[in-house]
This record gives C-alpha cells, structure tokens and sequence, in this order.
C-alpha cells in the first residue's frame, strides 16, 4: 500500500509548480552560463588588455598633484621616490608602466532610450587586432560592412533643426541598411552628443532592441567624469553610471546613448585627444578586413562624416583624405564644416589666404581672434590640398541636394571614392556593386550603378546574384533579374546549386534534414550535400509518388558513385569550386533538362523565404504546379519542425499564402478556357516528378483548391464517365434498368458533344469560305480533344455497344448499382438474422456468406491494387488512416469470428447421433455438456452477427457522402461523435463516483459481479435519463422485492436492515448524493455536451462545403477503379483480375483520367498560355491591392482635409475675434441710435408691444413675420448620426427632405420649454421611433446653441437653435427601424433619407456649419 498523504493538491496546482519548476531550472542553467562566459571574458581581457599608469611621482604646478594629472594618493607606494629625485623631468614613455586593466564590463545607465552598453579601459599602445577580436569574438558584434567615422565639433553647438533632422534620420538609415559602425568620441557634448540623440531616436521609435546600432564611443579615459564606478578589478556586470553634466567642469560624461565604449588611457589625467591615435589605427585595421568574409577583395570601407568642427577637425579630415578615406561635410552645421563646403566646388587658385581669412572670420567669429597668421597659412594650405582631392570630397547641401537625406551622400560618396580609385572600368563597377549588394541599397544600386554608361553581362552579375540569394536581398536579386541576369546560366553548374544549399543558414530546419540524412547513410565520410541527397529529401517532403527532381545525368547513372557535392566544411573559393569538379564543365551535356527557375524557387521555399520564393514563382512557367508542391513542402515541413512553433506557423501561413496563388492562376485559366483548365489538373509535369496538379493539391490538403468551381467540374466529368454531365438522374436511373433506351439517345454522351463540337466548327468554316468566295485559308485547329474520354474523337459516333458499355462504366452508375445491392445486402442480413438462422444453415444464409466472400475479396483488392505506384507498406498505411476502412475490417473480422461460432454447432450435429449409439452413459453425459457449450457457442455467433448488422448499417455513411446534401452533415457528425467520447470520460467519472458510493452505502458485502456492475454503473447511467431509483428511499422499501442474504440470482440484496426489518442507511445522505449528482450529471455535463455541440457545429459549419468536396474525391477515385459488376456478381471481376495479374502477368491499367501525358508541342503551348494566365492574375491582384492603397489614402486625405479646414477656421476666428467684438459693439449702438428715415414694414404685428429687438442688429422687417412668437423662437433640431460601414470610414447622417426650398435639412421643429422634441419628429419618424429618440436625447451631445441667421428672422422676432448629435451604434434597435422608415419613405411626401457628411449636400449655411462641428466631433474620437 502507498503511504497515506495529508497534502492535497490540485491537479491545476501541480502543473503551475512544475512549469515554475521548470522555468527555476531553466533559469538557473542561464545564469551559470552566464556567469562562465563572463569569467572566461574576464580572464580574456586581463591576459590580452593593459592599463597605462604612472610609475613615478613628480610634483607639477598644484600642491599633491602628479604631472601626469592625478594626484598623489592615487599614485602606488612604490611611485613615490625621495625628494631627491623630485628634479627629474617627467616624460610619459618613461614614468609610465602597463598593467592589466580594472575597467570592463558592462554599462547600465538610467532613463530612456539604448542604457546598457559594454565598456573596456585599454591602453593607448593596444594593438588594434586584439581590439577587433574583442569587438566581433568577445562582444559578438557582427562584422560591419560599413565604417562611419563621426567627427567634429566637441563643444555643444548649434544646428538647424531641418540639418539636424536630416543628419539623424541618414545617419541611422545608412547604418540600418548597411549593418553599419558609427564610431565617435563617446562623449555627452557636441557631434557625439548629435550622434547619441539620433540612435536614441531611432531607439524610442522602434521600441524594441532589435536590429541594434552599433554606436562605438572611442573616447578618453582621463577626462571621463564619474568614473571610478567603473572601476573594479573582477570587472563589473554590470557598472551603474551616473551621468552628472551640471558637476563634470572640464571633464566629460560618457553618452548614455552608445552601445559601447574603449576608454583609451595613457596614464595621464584630464588631458584630450589621447585617443585619436588608437582610433585611427582601429579604423585602418578595419578598413583592411574584407567584406563579408569574402575572397572577392573588396575591403570594409570607411566614410568620415564631419559636422561644425575647429582646427583639430582639420587636422583628422586632412589625414583622412591622405589615407583615401571620402569624407562628407554638413554645409550648415557651422565653423570649420561651412568654411569647407563653401570652398568646395571653387577652382585652386581662387582659394587664397584672403578667401580664407574672410571665411573663418565669418564663421568662427570671435574665436578667429586667436588665430596666428602661421595658423591661417597653414589652414589653407591643407584646404587647398583637400579640394584637390575631389573625389574624396562630398559636401551635403539641403537646398541642392536632390535626394534630401544624408545617407544617400554618404554611400554616393564612397561609390564616387571606389570609381576613382584606379581600377578598371569592369573592376570599378563590379566593386561598386559588391558594396551596394552588401549595404542593402537597392536605390543606391538602380541610381549610381545601373546607368546607361554600364553595360552588365549576365556571366557579370553571377557574384553579385550568389552574395544577395545568401543574404536573402530579394530586391537586389529582382534588380538582377531585370538587369540580365539568366538563371539557366547562372545555375548551369549543378555545384553552383549545390553551394546554395551548401550555405543555408544553420538556423534553417531542412539543413538539418539534409545534415541527419547524411549521417544517416555515410557516417564515417564527411559532410557534403549533393544533388542528390536533396533530391532524396525533396522526394520525401513531396511525397514517394513523384519521381526524383535531379536524376544526374551521364555523369552520375548511378548515383553513389560520382555524385556532385560540396563540401560543407571547405574553404576554397567558390570559383575554384566550379571548376575543380570533373564532368561539370561548360561543356558538358545532359544538363539542360533541369528547370532553373524551379531550382531556385525550391531553394527559397525549403527556407521559408517568402520574397526570393515570390520572385522565382514569378518567373515559373509551370506556376500551379509550383504553387501546390510549395504548399505541399511547406506543411511537410511545419508537420516534421516540432521545436520551432513559430517557424511551423509561418510556413503554415506561407502554404496557404501558395494555396491563394494556385487558386488564383486557376481561375484566371478557367474563366478564359475551362477546357484548357482541366487539362492543367491532369497534365503529367516533368519539372515537379511527373505528378499533376490535382495529385499535388489532395497530398497537400488544400481543401480550398478542391474546392474550387473548375476542380470540382472536373471530379463531376469523371463521376459521370462517359456520359454527359448534364443528363439527369431520373434518366440515368431508368437507363440502368432499361438500356435499350441508350439505344434512342435517351442518355447524351461526352462524345457525342465532342462530335457536335466539330461539326460546329465545319460549318462556320463553310460558311466564311461562301461568304468570302473563296476557300479561307485559316489554320484548321485541331479536334476538340476531351482528356477524360477514352477514346479518340473521330467523326464516327458511338455504336450500341460502346454506349452500353460506357454506360454501366461510369462510376455514377456504379455507385448507384452498389447502393442498390448493398441494401439489398442488408435485407439479405436482416432477414437471415431475424428469420432464417437455422442450426443447418439454408440457402439464403450461403448466399449472405458468397456476398461477404465478395465484400472481402474487393477489401484485398482495393489493398493491393496500386495504381499511383505506392509501396505496399504506404499503401497499407493510406489504408488504415481512413475510418471507414476501419469500419470494414471490423466488419469482416466481427462476421468471421460470428461465423466460426455459428458453425460450431453444425458441426456437431452432423456426429451426434452416431457417437450417442456406441458410446457408454458416462461419455453420453459428457456428450450433453458439450452439446450445451456448442448451443451456447451457437448463440454467442448469432448476437455477434447482430452486432456486426449495425456496423454494416454504419457503413452506409460512407456511401451517401457523395451527397451534397448528406455529405456535409455526416462529417458533421463524425466530429460530434470525437467531442462525445471525450465527454464520456467526464461523464463516466461522476457514474462511478455515485453509483460505488450509492452502493457502499446501500449493500453490505454483494459478491455477486453482475449486481455489482447493475448497482454501481448501470443505475446511475440510467438516472440521466430519469430512470429515479427506488431503493434509496425508505418510503418505498419493499422485502420482497429483494432478497436478504444475496441467495436468489434474480434480485438485488436488501439493504442493510434494523431490527425492524426496515433499512438503516441514513436517508437524508442517499437523497443529498442523488440531487449532488442530478445537478452535476444532469444539469452541467449535459448542458455542457450541447455546448460542444453547438461549438463543434458553428465552427465545421463554414468548411463542411470544402471538407466534403475534398473527400468526395476519394469516393470518385474508390468508384472509378472499381470494377463495374457490384457485390456479389463482383467475384466474376475479381476471378478476371487474378487470371491476368498472377496467370497472364499483365498489368493493369492505372488511373488515364487521372493523369495525361502530353506532347512536347501540347506542352509547350499549354504552360505559355498558363504563363500569360498567370501574368493576368499577378496584374489583377496588384491592380486591387493598388486600389485598396488608393482608397485608404483618400480617406485618410478626406481626414487631412478636415483638419485642415478646422485649423484655418481656427486661425481665422483668432484674426477676426477683434473685429468681431467692434462689430457687436457697433450693432448695439445702432439698436440705440434712432433713425427717424428708417421705417421698415411691419409684418403680422398683433397688437403685441415689439419690445424686443433682435440681437444681431436690424433686418429691415419688423413684427413677429412668419415666425410663432415675438423675440427668440427656439427649435431644437437633431443630428442622428451613423457609421456606413464597421471601419467608420464614412460617416453618415438622417437628413428630411424639403418640397418647398428643395433642400436637405435637419429633422427638428419649434419646441415649447417643457419639450424635449418637437412635434413635426412625431410625424416625421412615426411614434415608436419617436418615443424611442425621445429617450436618448439626454444621452446626446450638445452641439451648438445660439443664434441663427434666418431669413425669416425680422428686428422683434429670431430663430434661436439647439443642434444635438446622437450617434447610432450598429447594435441599435431603433437604427434597424429607422433605416427601414427610410425605404417606406421614398413614396412619402417627406423623404428621409441617409446622406454622406459632406461640404457639397444641399442645404442652408448655418445647418452645414452644424454638420462641420459634428464631423470634428467624431473625427477627435476616432
């Protein structure tokens, strides 16, 4: 027994301790590699990186400070010498000692933005190689391929904002682009500062840390503020800097906005400029390492960008541009920068001293005070020098410069470097466009590269087309393509392939397959990929019924002999690769059956790389069949990638992307020629192993494909055969019982419309030879040819025989012959099981018994038989995936096993009365025994017949999912009854829970099994249903219903009894359990059951329509391979197959409709117009994509226009609010001043005293007019607004119609001040409306109230208005009534109608502004 255990967990408890368990291990297992890498970087940097410090004390200017600048408690013991020694001349290569440094690790700084960084104190004499490795090794900085080296101003200055914006914005695009180092002084102040703010930006943006700049600050260890955080000898992981600008003084703070930092020290203290020489050699090294770990020769290069700057700028640029380096100047960004740029484009002679002197006095202002004249001489010396240098000079101006960004001028800059460098012309240009392929600028490459001067040969481009398929660059690789390049010869050489392949990424999952299934088969031999191991593999993902894709040829016959392979681990240039594989030559042949473009659209998919994949497919002739084996492979792969959820997703997601693109070039082909369409399904394709496009569409379950309209045209031709597909059923029907009618053409045969075809095409033949008087001399197509028709097209039409013969072939016809019989089957079953089940079994039980032989021949035969050319082990497991396959076996082997013991006993009455006669009375006993075991046996056979009758009637499923009806609901079905064994589990866990506790506490001890099992599982299975029990209430206790002590078989043990002989369980507690159990078992489960019902049925109900036309093929194919005779004539098929299989040795013929072979010239012609289909469907979907681009924008400018229009209202109503308020000033002084002239007339006067005056002034009318009442008359009217569509693109509103004025205008009317609405709604929108308006008034928003300038208004009486906006939600009851109120409206004297929110409606001035207000209203909520 297992120790008792007092704690109680939950099951949902376990699993959250053990993933904490897990995620505990898996971090602490990152945390000690974490911290090894870390010692062993520690350990790394103190054996190869040293520290400058100074080794001897002498006294400067200051009390207790050093020369060197620190002071002397920071100095060791043993650098303090006597006083003695104090008058010897401090010098740094003497009193200065390298030792391992003390600074290095990480840097964590605070706030926003790019704050953690690694950082390293170095020595001013460190060799640049150890800093290289340090960087790319050690901080696993990928290599650059571009070197930006900032320099400049170091002091704080001032830029233009537009500069500013424009330097930050290249700066990061080029070295986002490129994979850039931007390197600078690493400092908080000045270009570093700028440098620092732009990653900062592009960090803040982005909000995330992918694709990282590299920001490399080379700055000064002395004169770093706040440094001693830094400092520890085990390194600091990481260190917390503080960066306190306001207290540095002259020191600097590093920049919180780099991502690392080398801390150049010479042992001195507060001392600038110590790191330029260490990062000038840092750059040469860098600038001499090749690009992209190529052998192509081209060097990393470097660019330096220069901003402000004073004279030691000068001084770096000088040496820069003498090193070859091109440098960009900013024109704008002040000092040294502006001198530069504005001298830039001027001849040598005109830069003179006095040229000069004007210049730095006008940018340098009072600096240029402190300038020596030996200083200026020199200073123009070195510009004249530099502007000489042309091509390494570019100047950045915003006002000329054509592109407006700075990133485009730096790469143009160090393309104008490389074409001037020397080289020759091809040399030039083929450097410049390994740089362009390796910074990712395709606009660098169209603009700069590919230019009517260059003219690019296709063997040209091989490099550069090799570097951008490996770094995934498909826009380069589309350039190529447009610029000349041709795949055929690009891929002429297998090992070129073979390279591909060779350099997958080793993240890519079928390099692994390839890598498993090279172990697999040479385990000692080293690595190499080869053609044909890819084949192999590619064979294996698309499945063994296509051929392989590379069978080398002459070379390589037999395959593990001379196969063309590259090896993984070989260094040898790639050149030298082609060439030192024998046989592969140019020359070779053999070669040219391989489809290039395949191959590389292949290459792409197996790397889930959807670009480079679109722009192959792009360019495949067969495009469907490419399309679909992409699917294929692509869910092989996902299914096979169990690691990567993620990766599997994606390729899921390019499957049906692949799948879209299939359907497509598919409807384009069957809405131009549905007969041409069909034939692509059927074509046998060379490139894709000689499978079709049908074949590959059900491998890989592209339900949708199936689906479409054109597939299932096709799948309805071969369910019909040879005859017509639109002959009805009911003639069908009767042709099957009476043939003869075939004779009559009762039946309509696809050959006879093939033959109507052509005489149609006879005769306008004729008839353009007699309208043009002579014979036409056009080309005679070709017959219509029909490829599902088994013989040719002739002129001849079907004789008696082949009509009869096409008829009963069909496998329409068929099928309805095998429902037929099949029920007539289950007839034959049921009446022999219920009627006819004799011990000597009668003549309708052997008929039954020769239809089952003939069910489970035809089982056997659809086994074996193997028409798509699967091994048998495949086929078998084909076999076995389908249900109703299983359902078969089950079937037979039921009725075997019924059989044996149904037979059992025939056997023994046939010796019965023989063995009785001779036999003595103890054997006669005997005998009796065991002819009560064989009635029993006999007995057993009959019910497992009975059982076997339902799975037969199972069976019948499968038959009536042909359909259309039926087909969809049964698989509906299938899925309910897989959630209903799931719900069983749960089900069967509260029956046994009551049921053994109803029995433990109702029955003392029942050994009886069969009582058991009744008590325990069978009534409490019944309570479900309502089946209430009586023995656990003692109301209804009766004794002799039960018996005491278990002894009567035939009822259940009583109770536990007192010594009333009344039941002593505790009644309440049976109740309490029974209603527990109702509630859960009842109530819960079963509600929980329909649930998933429901769910289930919502949620197959959208793709039953597909899954069933998906597996209605297999019916068809199940159908038109079967022989024509159905069970049990069936057996005279079956004889005939094995007479000519094992007898004759004679094939059978495979699936011809399933599979066409055509001619080279039908090929050809078939997969051109499949070319141009395709290019139609590629021009269609870009042109749709094109107009949703379009309609966006124009909505979003709709939404610009707004707001713009809001902002010059605005600014306008800010100029005129002055004037406005003169304006009423002088309107209240006019209504003051009396006019004796002015005597307008008076309108519906009443006798009423007009004291009231309008407050806008007069009108030129007095008297209440046309209005109710004198003064303000208020009317409230009423915005109701909608969305047109659930995106709220276009917003709506309610608008009435007017006769009279014939304008729109706003429901409302006057209202009295107890109302909320006024009346004229009530008859606009009807009562029910009405009442329910009325009640959301209170919810509306108030959008205007005041005054409204009316032509009704006279100087006594006006129109005051309140505009309220109520916005009607989709989900609203009463938009449903008002949007029909509107269709029953347009026969009505007053039409409401639902318009668009726009300037242009017809209506009066001061409702649009109304109108104006309620569109910003929604506008700011979106």
């Amino acid at each position: 027994m297992l120790p008792r255990c007092e704690i109680k967990i939950h099951p949902d408890k376990i699993d959250s301790r053990l993933g904490s368990v897990k995620v505990q291990i898996r971090t602490g297992l990152s945390q000690l590699f974490s911290d090894i890498k870390k010692h062993y970087l520690a350990s790394w940097i103190k054996d190869n990186i040293q520290k400058e410090e100074c080794c001897f004390y002498v006294q400067g200017d200051r009390e207790g400070v050093c020369m060197c600048g620190y002071l002397k408690i920071h100095h060791v013991d043993d650098s303090i010498k006597p006083e003695s020694n104090q008058a010897v001349t401090w010098d740094r290569h003497n009193h200065v000692r390298q030792v391992p440094t003390d600074a290095f690790g990480d840097i964590s700084f605070g706030g926003l933005g790019q704050k953690t960084g690694k950082y390293v104190r170095v020595s001013s004499d460190t060799k640049p190689e150890v800093l290289y490795q340090l960087l790319t090794e050690h901080w696993k900085l990928p290599p650059p391929n571009l070197i930006i080296s900032v320099t400049g101003g170091a002091k704080n200055f001032y830029m233009k904002p537009q500069l500013k914006a424009q330097f930050r914005r290249g700066l990061i695009k080029v070295a986002q682009t490129t994979g850039a180092w931007i390197i600078t002084g690493g400092t908080h102040t000045g270009v570093m500062k700028h440098t620092g703010q732009a990653v900062r930006d592009y960090i803040l943006s982005n909000n995330s840390t992918e694709g990282q700049i590299v920001t490399i600050g080379i700055a000064t260890w002395g004169v770093i503020h706040n440094r001693k955080p830094l400092v520890h000898p085990q390194g600091r992981f990481p260190a917390y800097y503080s960066q306190d600008v306001q207290t540095q003084g002259h020191m600097s703070c590093l920049d919180n906005n780099h991502s690392h930092f080398l801390l150049v020290d010479d042992g001195t203290n507060g001392r600038y400029g110590v790191e330029i020489e260490l990062r000038s050699r840092l750059e040469r090294l860098i600038s001499q390492q090749p690009l992209g770990n190529k052998e192509s020769g081209v060097r990393i290069p470097v660019v330096c960008v220069v901003l402000e700057g004073g004279p030691g700028t000068l001084n770096t640029i000088y040496m820069a541009m003498l090193n070859g380096t091109p440098c960009v100047v900013l024109e704008g960004s002040g000092r040294l920068a502006d001198v530069i740029a504005h001298v830039a484009g001027f001849p040598v002679a005109k830069v003179t001293l006095s040229l000069i002197h004007q210049l730095l006095k006008r940018f340098f202002c009072q600096e240029y005070a402190s300038f020596t004249e030996l200083m200026v001489i020199e200073w123009t010396k070195k510009i004249q020098d530099m502007i000489q240098m042309s091509q390494l000079l570019t100047v950045f101006r915003i006002s000329e410069d054509d592109h407006g960004d700075v990133d485009v001028a730096i790469l143009q800059a160090l393309l104008k470097a490389n074409r001037s460098s020397g080289s020759e012309g091809r040399e030039s240009w083929e450097r410049q466009l390994e740089l362009a392929v390796a910074w990712n600028r395709v606009d660098i490459a169209k603009s700069d590269i590919f230019t009517e001067e260059s003219q690019w040969k296709s063997s040209d481009l091989h490099e550069a087309m090799f570097s951008a398929l490996l770094g995934n660059k498909h826009q380069f690789v589309r350039l190529f393509l447009e610029n000349g390049v041709c795949l055929r010869q690009f891929l002429q050489e297998d090992t070129t392939l073979c390279h591909l392949y060779t350099h997958l990424p080793t993240s890519c999952f079928f390099l692994r397959l390839l890598v498993k299934r090279i172990q697999t088969e040479r385990t000692a031999a080293p690595l190499n990929i080869s053609l044909r191991l890819v084949s192999d593999e590619i064979r294996h993902l698309l499945g063994s019924f296509t051929q392989p894709l590379y069978p080398l040829p002459g070379l390589a016959i037999s395959y593990l002999k001379e196969d063309v392979s590259v090896n993984l681990q070989s260094k040898v240039p790639l050149k030298q690769q082609f060439s030192s594989v024998p046989g592969l030559g140019p020359d070779r042949g053999g070669a040219s059956h391989r489809d290039p473009v395949r191959d590389l659209f292949l290459w792409a998919i197996l790397q889930n790389k959807k670009e480079l994949a679109e722009i192959a497919w792009e360019q495949c002739l067969d495009c469907m069949s490419a399309a679909l084996a992409a699917s294929k492979i692509l869910k092989k792969l996902a299914e096979e990638d169990e690691e990567e959820d993620d990766e599997a997703k994606e390729m899921r997601e390019l499957a049906n992307y692949y799948e879209r693109h299939a359907i497509g070039v598919f409807s384009e082909c069957h809405s131009c020629d549905e007969d041409r369409a069909r034939r692509m399904l059927i074509r046998s394709s060379p490139s894709w192993g000689h499978t079709t496009c049908l074949r590959l569409a059900l491998e890989a379950n592209d339900k949708s494909f199936i689906a479409h309209s054109g597939v299932q045209t096709l799948l309805t031709q071969i369910w019909c055969g040879e005859l017509a597909v639109d002959n009805p059923l009911w003639r069908v029907l009767l042709c099957m019982v009476f043939f003869p009618l075939t004779y009559i053409g009762f039946l309509r045969y696809r050959h006879d419309d093939c033959l109507q075809k052509e005489l149609e095409r006879s005769e306008e033949q004729i008839t353009v030879e007699s309208v043009t008087g002579c014979r036409a001399r056009i080309r005679r197509k070709s017959p219509v040819r029909d490829p599902l028709t088994r013989t040719p097209p002739g002129l001849k039409p079907l004789n008696c025989s082949m009509r009869l013969v096409s008829l009963f072939t069909s496998p329409q016809v068929k099928f309805y012959w095998n429902i037929v019989f099949y029920f007539g089957f289950l007839l034959l079953f049921s009446v022999v099981l219920m009627i006819d089940f004799q011990t000597t079994p009668s003549w309708r039980e052997c008929l039954l018994y020769v239809w089952i032989f003939s069910l489970v021949c035809e089982e056997i035969r659809q086994l074996f038989h193997d028409p798509d050319g699967f091994p048998f082990n495949k086929k078998a497991k084909m076999y076995i995936k389908d249900m109703w396959n299983i359902l078969d076996v089950l079937s037979i082997l039921l009725f075997i096993i019924g059989l044996v013991f149904r037979l059992a006993m025939s056997l023994v009455l046939s010796c019965r009365l023989t063995i009785s006669l001779v036999i003595c009375c103890r054997l006669t006993i005997s005998l009796v025994i065991y002819c009560r075991l064989t009635t029993s046996l006999f007995y057993a056979g009959k019910v497992i017949l009975c059982i076997d009758f339902i799975i037969f009637c199972l069976r019948l499923m499968a038959i009536f999912i042909v359909s259309k009806t039926l087909g969809p609901k049964i698989i509906i079905v299938k899925r309910m009854i897989l959630d209903m064994f799931f719900f069983l589990f749960l089900l069967s866990i509260w029956v046994l829970a009551f049921g053994v506790a109803k029995q433990g506490i109702l029955i003392n001890n029942e050994d009886r099994l069969n009582w058991i099992v009744r008590g325990a599982v069978y009534e409490p299975y019944l309570i479900i249903f309502g089946n209430m029990p009586s023995d656990i209430d003692t109301t209804q206790f009766d004794i002799s219903a039960c018996t005491v002590n278990g002894t009567d078989p035939l009822k259940p043990k009583c109770p536990v009894l007192n010594e009333d002989q009344r039941p002593a369980f505790p009644e309440w507690l049976t109740i309490i359990l029974l209603c527990v159990y109702l509630l859960f078992a009842n109530i819960l489960l079963l509600n929980l059951l329909i649930a998933i019902f429901n769910y289930t049925f919502q949620e197959v109900q959208d793709n039953t329509d597909n899954i069933w036309k998906f597996q209605r093929y297999e019916l068809i194919k199940e159908y038109y391979s079967r022989p024509a005779l159905p069970p049990p004539f069936i057996l005279l098929s079956h004889i005939y197959i094995f007479i000519r299989r094992l007898v004759l040795r004679k094939p059978l013929q495979g699936h011809q409709t399933f599979k066409e072979e055509l001619s080279k010239e039908e090929e050809e012609e078939l997969l051109s117009w499949e070319s141009f289909m395709k290019d139609n469907y590629l021009q269609s979907t870009r042109q749709q994509h094109s107009q949703d681009m379009d309609q966006r924008l124009s909505e979003t400018a709709d939404k610009v226009d707004i707001m713009t229009e809001m902002l010059q209202r605005e600014n306008n109503l800010n100029g005129t609010v002055a004037m406005g308020k003169r304006i009423t000033r002088l309107e209240d002084q006019h209504h003051q001043v009396e006019f004796s002239l002015y005597s307008p007339p008076v309108l519906n006067e009443d006798g009423q005293v007009q004291s009231d005056r309008n407050p806008q002034g007069r009108t030129g009318m007095r008297g209440r007019g046309s209005l109710c009442c004198l003064g303000p008359n208020h009317i409230l009217e009423l915005v109701l607004t909608r969305w047109r569509d659930t995106e709220g693109s276009v917003l709506e509103f309610l608008s009435v119609w007017n006769r009279e004025e014939s304008l729109w205008e706003l429901p409302g009317g006057l209202v009295q001040s107890d109302e909320p609405l006024s009346d004229r709604l009530q008859s606009i929108f009807g009562q029910r409306i009405y009442n329910r308006i009325k009640a959301k008034v209170v919810e509306g928003s108030k959008v205007y109230e005041g005054y409204v300038d009316d032509i009704r208004n006279t100087d006594s009486a006006w129109l005051e208005t309140t505009v309220l906006n109520i916005h009607l939600d989709r989900t609203d009851h009463q938009l449903a009534d008002i949007n029909r109120m509107t269709v029953s409206s347009l026969g009505c004297d007053e039409v409401v109608q639902w318009l668009e929110v726009n300037t242009s409606t017809r209506m009066s001035s001061y409702q649009k502004d109304s109108l104006r207000r309620v569109a910003e209203l929604h506008l700011w909520n979106m």
